[in-house]
């Protein structure tokens, strides 16, 4: 079992930076893929990003390319998210997600954080 707490979340302005932290415990992360998706109000969760174990593979979604970006620290069992240039249309509930290498889907899930910009 992983356990996933997300930090990091706020209300800034258009423009602005955030960066996420997902802190992960039960189990060392260097072996899991790990992710980072989204849920706006009214929408369906969707993928953002995302680091395979060893860091070599990395994804995102097309809106946020140039403007987020995924890293890891495995010696620290952590995982952030930086988000640069917010827009008002990235404001969502963030969540840090890991897929074991046992499966090919994200079968553990943070809380998630609230991440609000304002225009």
């Amino acid at each position: 079992q992983v356990q996933l707490v997300e930090s990091g979340g706020g209300l800034v302005q258009a423009g602005d930076s955030l960066r996420l932290s997902c802190a992960a415990s039960g189990r060392r992360i260097s072996s899991y893929d790990m992710g980072w998706f989204r849920q706006a109000p009214g929408k369906e969760r969707e993928f953002v990003a995302a680091s395979s174990r060893y860091g070599d593979s990395i994804y995102y979604v097309e809106s946020v390319k140039g403007r987020f970006t995924i890293s890891r620290d495995n010696a620290k069992n952590m995982v952030y998210l930086q988000m640069n240039s917010l827009k008002p249309e990235d404001t969502a509930v963030y969540y840090c997600a890991a897929a074991p290498p046992s499966s090919r889907s994200y079968d553990y899930w943070g809380q998630g954080t609230q991440v609000t910009v304002s225009s």
